[in-house]
């Protein structure tokens, strides 16, 4: 499994995934606005992995803080909790997990503990969060096995491995499970303009597992489909709205519409983090827009002549009419979504 992030000793280190696959390179971040910016700049990403990040982010503010007294404490944590906040505003995991360390850390200044001792709270919270995503990950992948055949060939879009989690994935964890399980699974994955996470990683990590896996342009998918060669279509998510329209990587719509179009099912897989009961529907998720740079340059070259416009939001909407279910760590939820994913979400069923 691949260390995406992890706590070493009194730091956070991180696999670099802008590197990948060419190098594997480690980033070493030994203050919390080094956690910030790692995620601003994608040297971390993905819903899930930005959520760890986040918290072991904090808990690295609070150990490396120069404040004494525990109000002073307080309002240096509350600033990291802004500044890691504004870093990636679609990922819902990322507020998920900055207010689980704000209950940790509210409850420890209560209780009039020390600030090392509220450190060692909020590291033990941070370490805690990354292996309960591992472990909702393989739970996931394992509900989510139940929906590929025995030999068959899953479409993804960007990437939803081992990369943008704390470990194993959300939609490879799935297909993951079900190789361990047995199946004979191919994967399809589209390149993901324009960062190219599918081309980069998710070839990179299905490779390293031995799993067959085809690299297709984002415009080859509808093709694809068309031919009969997918069974199913498997996507991660940043954010599932309360009646489950999906935020996910720009490019995840027209691949859902697609599906419909050819009668293949579409599933999203996400933890229950992931779901936000709060955002009634996609209207009310924030579209991140990220620097044009990213569409007229690759890498250092220019490809889009300087002058032209750039229109680079970094997530679209599905709308949960083309979803057919929602793959989680308690089960697969499927329509009507309103009623059911409260459920799961509650413990009140699947």
């Amino acid at each position: 499994m691949l260390p995406t992030v992890e706590w070493r000793d009194d730091h956070v280190v991180m696999i670099d995934q802008r590197k990948l696959p060419g190098r594997e390179v480690y980033v070493e971040c030994r203050t919390a606005l080094d956690v910030a910016r790692a995620i601003e700049r994608m040297v971390i990403r993905g819903a899930p992995a930005i959520g760890v990040a986040a918290a072991m982010g904090l808990a690295l503010g609070v150990t490396r803080a120069r404040a004494q007294g525990t109000s002073t404490l307080a309002r240096e944590f509350y600033r990291l909790c802004d500044r890691l906040a504004e870093t990636r505003p679609t990922a819902v995991n990322l507020f998920w997990a900055i207010d689980r360390m704000k209950r940790v850390f509210s409850e420890a200044a209560r209780s009039g503990w020390s600030r090392d001792e509220i450190g060692e709270r909020l590291v033990a919270e941070a370490k805690r969060i990354h292996d309960e995503d591992v472990a909702t990950c393989r739970a996931l992948g394992d509900h989510g096995a139940a929906v590929l055949p025995e030999q068959g060939r899953v479409l993804t879009h960007c990437n939803a491995g081992a990369l943008a989690t704390g470990g194993y994935g959300t939609a490879l964890g799935v297909v993951r499970a079900a190789v361990a399980h047995g199946k004979r699974i191919a994967v399809y994955a589209d390149e993901t303009r324009p960062f190219l996470q599918g081309a980069r990683l998710t070839a990179w990590e299905l490779l390293n597992d031995g799993i067959e896996t085809t690299v297709i342009a984002d415009g080859m998918a509808g093709s694809l489909l068309r031919a009969g060669t997918v069974d199913v279509v498997i996507v991660g998510a940043d954010r599932v709205a309360a009646n489950g329209d999906v935020a996910n990587k720009v490019g995840t719509y027209p691949v859902a519409v697609l599906a419909d179009r050819h009668e293949v099912p579409f599933y999203v897989a996400a933890p229950t983090s992931t779901i936000d009961l709060d955002t009634p529907d996609g209207g009310g998720i924030p579209i991140e827009e990220r620097n044009g740079r990213e569409v007229t340059h690759l890498g250092s070259s220019r490809v889009a002549p300087a002058g032209a416009g750039v229109w680079n939001p970094a997530f679209d909407v599905t709308p949960h009419d083309l979803v057919t279910g929602i793959i989680t760590e308690r089960g697969i939820c499927r329509p009507p979504y309103g009623d059911n994913l409260r459920a799961i979400c509650t413990g009140g069923g699947h």
